[in-house]
């Protein structure tokens, strides 16, 4: 079974992703890095990403879609994916829930609990011991959990209604919140 993590930003997302992955063997499924990796490709579809990443445009929804089906396509269906992600918003979500119905993928997803303020001070944190300059913009990180808030987190809500999202708190350590998200893991087998 394939597994959806949301979380918003500063919640351990990306950390608690990779050890998931490690120990369930799942293949994460990253949007920016799919992206990224689409872009240096070289194939037609690469060519067209790339564009869009060269002149600092959001890549449109149908070449976000295209991408996730490829990446799909790509994996034999007894390969467990773990998005990281997407989808993003309910045009997203839709269009998702399509392709992988189509590809007969069952899926389950976990929700990081974070309030903002505490992810805005772990980003900030962050961007001081790592040097991070992309991180160390208050105002653009406000803005990126306002976007997840306004467009994520109604996606989460419609997930949760379908029986298919639970909530873990992530506020305490690393450890104790990855030990939860395992349980949850192994009880969705």
């Amino acid at each position: 079974m394939d597994l959806l993590l949301f979380g918003i930003q500063g919640s351990g997302k990306g950390t608690q992703a990779k050890r998931l992955a490690a120990e369930f063997g799942f293949d994460i499924f990253e949007a920016g890095g799919e992206l990224r990796k689409i872009a240096a490709s070289g194939s037609p579809l690469g060519e067209t990403v790339k564009s869009y990443i060269d002149a600092g445009k959001l890549v449109p929804h149908e070449i976000i879609m295209q991408v996730v089906k490829e990446a799909i396509g790509k994996r034999p269906k007894s390969q467990k994916i773990l998005f990281d992600g997407i989808p993003r918003d309910a045009d997203q979500k839709r269009d998702f829930d399509a392709i992988m119905m189509e590809a007969g993928r069952d899926f389950r997803g976990i929700q990081l609990l974070l309030e903002p303020e505490e992810g805005v001070q772990r980003i900030l944190g962050r961007a001081k011991i790592e040097g991070r300059a992309d991180d160390a913009n208050e105002e653009v990180i406000r803005r990126r959990m306002q976007t997840f808030v306004d467009k994520t987190l109604p996606v989460i809500e419609a997930y949760g209604k379908e029986g298919k999202i639970v909530a873990i708190d992530g506020r305490g350590e690393i450890d104790a919140v990855y030990e939860e998200m395992r349980g949850e893991v192994q009880m969705m087998k």
